[in-house]
């Protein structure tokens, strides 16, 4: 699809309630880590990122991966993933975009600002949440 046809927006992930002390990171690509940062008293960790959107909608944008004809989604490395050669974790967060609901999209592509996409950090046992990892809460801010 043309770039011409896709609306670049703003969206930020939020980390809720990470474990303190381990380093989280955005993904970008296979390998490369992008805005490294760590809770050091529990407070929540953000990370924004480009996003383009085309009709149906459709997602791309360099933090954008893909899985099927539909699913598009953003990971979040955490640990030595996240380039922490010293943490017990090498762990990856999977955090679906393709669910937006539309009224989001539309309002962040008049202007109206930035989708916000929240997430748990921690998981039940008390490590670091990874694998796919819920939206619980989705707004413009």
């Amino acid at each position: 699809m043309a770039r011409a046809d896709q609306t670049e927006i703003r969206m930020r992930i939020v980390i809720e309630q990470p474990v303190t002390g381990v380093l989280h990171s955005l993904q970008e690509g296979d390998d490369k880590v992008l805005d490294p940062k760590y809770s050091k008293d529990g407070e929540p960790l953000p990370f924004d990122f480009p996003v383009r959107i085309a009709p149906g909608p459709k997602f791309f944008g360099d933090q954008v991966r893909r899985e099927g004809p539909e699913r598009r989604f953003v990971y979040i490395r955490i640990g030595q993933s996240a380039g922490d050669c010293q943490s017990p974790w090498t762990r990856r967060m999977k955090i679906d975009i393709h669910d937006t609901p539309q009224d989001l999209l539309d309002r962040a592509m008049a202007g109206e600002g930035v989708v916000e996409l929240t997430v748990g950090g921690t998981g039940k046992d008390g490590t670091p949440a990874c694998a796919t990892v819920r939206v619980t809460g989705r707004r413009i801010v």
